[in-house]
């Protein structure tokens, strides 16, 4: 049974409502904005983790709750719950904590990046398009859901993508496609990385077994020199 995330420490305005997130401040106490985009697990321990080492790295890390502070325990209960989350309102959601972020005195950027991982990094492709300017460094780790756009005209985010050879739930055909697509529809700068590891190989909590060491320390590397540079 899905149990409550302790893990929410904000709350911000949504459309009109109250969300709510973690969010992790760097030692210095101000850095570059970051959006962190949770799995269909939820506002779990990982992606608290996540937004921890964000904020080691010097950037103000904000996950956005977007299960209203539900945590699935298996693969049944992850799925009931992403499927209660149309696509307009996680985009939503996402749009209030982008404002709610560049609004706080911590943040030094203009503009922020974003990271989100299987449902989360649908959800980065779809935030990317749908705020233009205001997403300057998008990085999605084997985007998947129902918040893969469309369409990526409204892109304007440079993209790193990080996705897995022996990914089942999205074949490695599917994620060179969506590259070449994005490419061609918003013009951006677009470099993906393939990695010989099933999905979700970043999660070292993953209830499959799925996370790979290696795999998961060079994308990891990769996406905060990636972060560093193009956030401004």
């Amino acid at each position: 049974m899905a149990s409550q995330t302790p893990h929410q420490n904000v709350s911000f305005p949504s459309e009109g409502q109250a969300a709510h997130g973690y969010l992790a401040l760097p030692a210095g106490g101000t850095g570059p904005g970051v959006i962190v985009i949770q799995e269909w697990w939820g506002l779990t321990d990982h992606i608290r983790d996540v937004a921890d080492r964000l904020a080691a790295q010097g950037f103000v890390a904000l996950a956005p709750d977007l299960f209203g502070g539900s945590v699935a325990h298996d693969g049944d209960e992850a799925a009931e719950m992403m499927s209660k989350l149309p696509e307009e309102l996680g985009a939503r959601l996402l749009a209030g904590a982008v404002d709610y972020l560049l609004g706080q005195e911590a943040v030094t950027s203009s503009t922020v990046g974003t990271v989100g991982f299987c449902m989360g990094g649908g959800f980065v492709l779809a935030l990317a398009a749908q705020q233009g300017e205001k997403i300057s460094a998008a990085v999605p780790f084997y985007g998947v859901g129902q918040g893969v756009p469309a369409s990526y005209a409204g892109v304007r985010a440079k993209i790193q993508g990080h996705y897995a050879n022996e990914d089942s739930s999205y074949p490695v055909e599917k994620a060179h496609a969506q590259e070449q697509q994005i490419r061609e529809e918003s013009g951006a700068e677009v470099t993906f990385f393939y990695y010989d590891a099933p999905h979700a190989f970043h999660n070292d909590e993953n209830p499959a077994g799925n996370y790979r060491a290696d795999s998961a320390e060079v994308a990891w590397g990769r996406t905060v020199d990636f972060l560093r540079q193009n956030i401004s």
